[in-house]
């Protein structure tokens, strides 16, 4: 029996974590779930946007699944995610994308991995203010090409970081049986930080030949994966770009509804819905539980629980084939969270 920490999250959260529990106790997936808050949520009712009781479960059990955050404009905090990837060091941020059945997209067999540098970069948040006492150092030090009016934030990109992540992501291709591994930033014009990046890269892949390597800009990147995303296997970036491709390759199998997550460390894992808490809907049981659940069954291969993993998986891809009990952001005739729930589960 596996103790997970969950963290249901904010707005949508609750319904979903409810489901996923609903599905994997069904499934009889032997987790015993330790529940804590986070975020908005947290603040509510403990005044604390990630309470000391949260960071002892999490250190403690070292695998948690976590619903989507609200950070609350004006509390210190950039965000609670990027607060909790840093604390606990999870350098590597994995999204596999797949065309699931039932989705209606723009392209067929989509199956790419998005790994993205999880600590660093301008994600760092080391920002100096127009006017302060930094930026007048920096503009005499950049000889005026930086104005004493402009606000300034440091990209941060380290070879260690760097050469770090390029091995996690070619010792994923390895395991997983994948053989390409396309690394991507702007080296062209961030000569000494993206350069970096790809200089360790080239150094890691050395030691891969058996997995093809290969570079493209991140701005090529993007025009070439709207033309023919089945050219791409897994993709390689730093913190910023890599979030902002994963969003574009998870518009590519249907949005971030359906895009599950991970965020990996050396000693720990947390799995979540990359989507936001829409607290538009919140409360409405209309959320899609599908990218929560499907970075459940993430986590489950990370346990080592395969067979129950793949179990759910093949309940989730019927339930989404047949495409009737499904949530409306799927079917405008669609279902509740509920019922879409209950319908995984007669699936199983």
């Amino acid at each position: 029996m596996h103790l997970v920490t969950l963290i249901p999250g904010d707005g949508i959260g609750p319904e979903i974590t409810e489901a996923v529990k609903e599905i994997m106790a069904s499934a009889k997936a032997p987790i015993n779930w330790e529940p804590v808050l986070a975020g908005q949520t947290a603040l509510d009712n403990e005044a604390d946007l990630l309470p000391l009781k949260t960071l002892q479960s999490l250190a403690k059990n070292k695998v948690a699944l976590k619903g989507p955050l609200t950070t609350p404009i004006g509390t210190g905090f950039r965000s609670v995610n990027v607060s909790l990837r840093q604390k606990f060091d999870l350098y590597a941020c994995v999204r596999p994308y797949k065309t699931l059945p039932g989705i209606s997209t723009c392209f067929n067999n989509v199956d790419i991995v998005v790994i993205r540098e999880n600590t660093e970069d301008l994600y760092k948040g080391v920002e100096f203010a127009p006017g302060s006492a930094e930026v007048a150092m920096i503009t005499e030090m950049s000889r005026g090409m930086v104005a004493t009016d402009a606000a300034v934030a440091i990209k941060a990109i380290s070879a260690k970081a760097s050469r770090r992540i390029a091995k996690y992501a070619f010792e994923y291709a390895k395991t997983t049986g994948r053989k390409k591994v396309t690394a991507s930033a702007k080296a062209n014009i961030m000569k000494f930080t993206d350069g970096l990046f790809n200089g360790a890269v080239r150094e890691v892949a050395k030691d891969y030949q058996d997995i093809e390597y290969n570079e493209i800009l991140v701005d090529a990147l993007c025009m070439k994966l709207v033309q023919d995303p089945n050219k791409f296997d897994i993709l390689l970036l730093p913190n910023l770009y890599g979030d902002i491709v994963s969003d574009l390759v998870a518009g590519l199998v249907g949005g971030l509804g359906m895009a599950p997550g991970a965020n990996i460390g050396a000693k720990m894992a947390i799995f979540e819905a990359t989507h936001g808490s829409a607290p538009d809907i919140a409360g409405n049981d209309v959320a899609n539980p599908t990218g929560l659940l499907l970075s459940a069954i993430m986590m489950l291969d990370y346990l080592g629980e395969n067979d129950i993993a793949r179990k759910i998986e093949r309940a989730v891809y019927t339930v989404l084939k047949d495409g009737k009990e499904v949530t409306k952001d799927l079917n405008p005739n669609g279902v509740t969270t509920s019922q879409m729930t209950k319908a995984i589960i007669k699936a199983l």
